[in-house]
């Protein structure tokens, strides 16, 4: 039963839907391309099978991942993020980033073709620019005035 926090705000609401166990390594995954059952198994040492199993079908009724039948007997399904779930892949990347930088010094976030660090920043599209942190902030849209 995921995790409801009841409270009107963004990251809350996406913590309910990807916040559970396994869920974001189940996106980290399957961002490398599509995945079976048990290359999802595989890959998450120690994820017991049912977990896996309601951890994709709660995926996928968020619309996260896509499963595809590739065998119908027996049914047997490959899973694909689709582009709802694709858009997660900066989330993961921001994780990793932190993730080397204060717990696991081991890996880096790299460019797969130069294989130089990179980073994850905050782009204002309208100013053409960077943006720091701190100059970052949720701000509630404006409600739309009704018409009569």
């Amino acid at each position: 039963m995921p995790r409801r926090y009841g409270q009107a705000c963004p990251v809350a609401k996406s913590l309910e839907v990807v916040g559970e166990r396994w869920t974001l390594l189940i996106v980290r995954d399957l961002l490398r391309g599509p995945a079976r059952f048990a290359d999802l198994q595989t890959s998450l040492d120690g994820i017991a099978p049912n977990l896996l199993s309601e951890r994709l079908r709660v995926m996928e009724e968020h619309g996260l991942i896509e499963r595809r039948l590739y065998s119908e007997r027996p049914p047997r399904a490959e899973y694909h993020l689709s582009d709802k779930g694709r858009e997660l892949g900066v989330v993961v990347g921001g994780l990793a980033q932190w993730g080397t930088r204060h717990l696991h010094h081991e890996h880096r976030l790299v460019n797969e073709e130069c294989g130089h660090p990179v980073k994850l920043v905050y782009y204002c599209p309208t100013c053409d620019a960077r943006v720091r942190g701190l100059g970052v902030r949720l701000k509630r849209k404006r409600a739309r005035a009704r018409r009569s």
